[in-house]
């Protein structure tokens, strides 16, 4: 169960309202996750809203790297919601099933591609270490470029923020979800 409610459409003030309707509206479909906390202060969901969407949609990284940082973000703050949402995601732009279930077991993957795994240590660095090593930021600079990195290292960022939000909210699990962190654990 949730720790708080989150507004119904049906008694939204006029700014949530709005808000509500540029999320529906936009490249998510619709409202889930911590824009439904963040919906209590509209200007907060809609700077939020915003930002996710650029970060999600509109940058130089390829989706699939994108999902990758993200999966590692999502287990990084041991995030079931999170996860639940962009495992799917990452598989349908081309991670594999090992590259998956190892970050879900929290063990380090086997990669086949150099660029998957400059990505995920970068992120995992980024996430244990509280910073990049010069020649793992040599690295990705070489890969994605100045903008790449400028946008992955928000991008985590950004996650972090949903991971944490999720997490601190105690966000249900969709209907019909299993955690995905408790069998890797045991």
């Amino acid at each position: 169960m949730p720790r708080i409610p989150f507004p119904e459409v049906e008694t939204m003030t006029p700014a949530q309202f709005q808000v509500y309707q540029d999320v529906v509206n936009g490249p998510r479909g619709l409202m889930v996750g911590p824009l439904r906390a963040a919906l209590h202060n509209a200007e907060l969901a809609d700077k939020w809203q915003q930002f996710g969407q650029l970060l999600r949609y509109r940058t130089s990284l390829p989706p699939r790297h994108s999902e990758l940082a993200i999966l590692v973000t999502a287990r990084a703050w041991d995030c079931p919601f999170e996860w639940i949402q962009h495992e799917p995601v990452a598989r349908s732009n081309g991670l594999s099933d090992g590259i998956i279930e190892a970050i879900r077991c929290n063990l380090r993957p086997s990669f086949e591609r150099r660029d998957d795994e400059i990505i995920y240590t970068y992120a995992k660095e980024l996430h244990d270490r509280h910073g990049v090593s010069d020649a793992v930021y040599d690295d990705a600079l070489s890969l994605i470029g100045t903008v790449g990195v400028v946008e992955l290292t928000a991008l985590i960022g950004y996650y972090t923020l949903v991971a944490m939000t999720l997490n601190a909210h105690a966000f249900d699990l969709p209907a019909g979800s299993a955690h995905p962190f408790r069998e890797a654990a045991e």
